[in-house]
């Protein structure tokens, strides 16, 4: 038996970034690109739009804010019970196969202080009242604490997101825009029921989509990026039909067989990615795009902040400085160490493009720190 071919760290992040559509451009739909990145993370609102312009050529933002409006687009808890962007196809779809770590979520966060809420009453009185109007969490835990007054309303608001398949809507995340944060049942907005039983909702289907748009992964991989445990057997499943590698470290490796895997010499351009951006919440294993060092300069615990890859890499942060009037911004380039020239050149022409994107019409300048 023939060893399997052993994947170098640049070789991984290679393919991650045509799997990610961060080698060059796609031509292809909004719709397109998300639903082959299976969601974009949109933990703050408005990252679909840096996401999205980064990756695909001609992207029209106003466009996609009103798509997003007329609920083509929903912002909801799925992987690892973090809010993603998915199409409302996708949508009823997805959402019962990530229950289980959402239901994880409710367990460490919520047991102990809502163990003893009649479960299914709330759900059903969570659902009527923000079927009725969108709800805050806030408010939504006091109506339900009119029921329950020995549960504390925050618990109560919170819990309901295990309990109910909610949706952000909008104004929150549409194209300069905000608004609080209200949400409603993905059936009552979308008026479709979810469909935990479709062929697509499958482990095996979603380890298929996984590996386009991630691998080559390993199972630790893909249960990382899930949240979910168990995902083994759906791999042992599918192993006949899937490409087998290992990375420098050993550990076994999986991909479709037709994938995507350009070579570790392929040029990487320069490229702008929001804070929690999909290609650093991919894998267990981080290093193929980003390193210890970078990570401790560009992740404060939680917290992430805007990057930009350089040679396919994290190589530092970035931010606007914008005065209120809109007049003039800034975008504040902080490098992990020093830029190459072309690479230096690369960042202020892909720079430009990026503060046009998002201010256009004001003075703009750019500044290294």
């Amino acid at each position: 038996m023939t060893s399997p071919e052993v994947l170098t760290r640049r070789a991984l992040n290679r393919a991650l970034l045509e799997r990610q559509l961060l080698l060059a451009r796609a031509t292809v739909d909004a719709r397109q690109a998300v639903e082959h990145l299976v969601g974009l993370q949109t933990q703050v609102p408005g990252n679909h739009y840096t996401a999205l312009w980064t990756r695909l050529a001609g992207f029209d933002p106003d466009d996609f804010s009103r798509r997003f409006a007329a609920r083509e687009f929903v912002r909801i808890a799925l992987q690892r019970s973090t809010i993603h962007t998915v199409t409302a196809a996708d949508c009823p779809v997805l959402r019962p196969f990530f229950q289980p770590a959402t239901d994880a979520l409710f367990r460490a966060a919520f047991l102990r202080e809502l163990g003893e809420v009649d479960h299914g009453r709330m759900t059903a009185l969570a659902r009527e009242l923000v079927e009725t109007a969108p709800m805050t969490f806030a408010d939504l835990g006091t109506a339900l604490a009119a029921e329950a007054p020995a549960s504390p309303p925050k618990a109560l608001g919170q819990a309901a997101r295990s309990w109910l398949p909610l949706v952000q809507v909008p104004p929150r995340g549409l194209w300069r825009q905000s608004g609080a944060v209200r949400h409603t049942t993905a059936e009552h907005w979308l008026g479709t029921p979810l469909t935990p039983d479709a062929p697509g909702a499958t482990a095996e289907a979603v380890v298929r989509r996984y590996l386009a748009a991630f691998g080559p992964a390993s199972v630790k991989d893909a249960q990382n990026w899930s949240g979910l445990t168990g995902l083994r057997a759906a791999f042992t499943r599918l192993r006949d039909e899937l490409a087998v590698f290992r990375d420098e470290n050993g550990v076994e490796l999986f991909d479709l067989r037709d994938a995507p895997r350009p070579g570790e010499d392929v040029p990487a351009p320069v490229r702008f990615l929001p804070e929690y951006d999909n290609v650093f919440l991919g894998h267990a294993d981080r290093t193929r795009v980003i390193s210890a060092e970078a990570k401790a300069m560009s992740w404060r615990g939680n917290y992430a902040l805007p990057v930009w890859l350089a040679d396919g890499f994290v190589r530092g942060t970035w931010r606007f400085d914008a005065d209120r009037a809109g007049s003039a911004a800034t975008l504040v380039l902080t490098p992990l160490d020093e830029p190459s020239a072309a690479e230096r050149a690369g960042l202020e022409e892909e720079g430009a493009a990026l503060l046009a994107f998002h201010h256009p019409g004001a003075r703009h300048d750019l500044r290294w720190e």
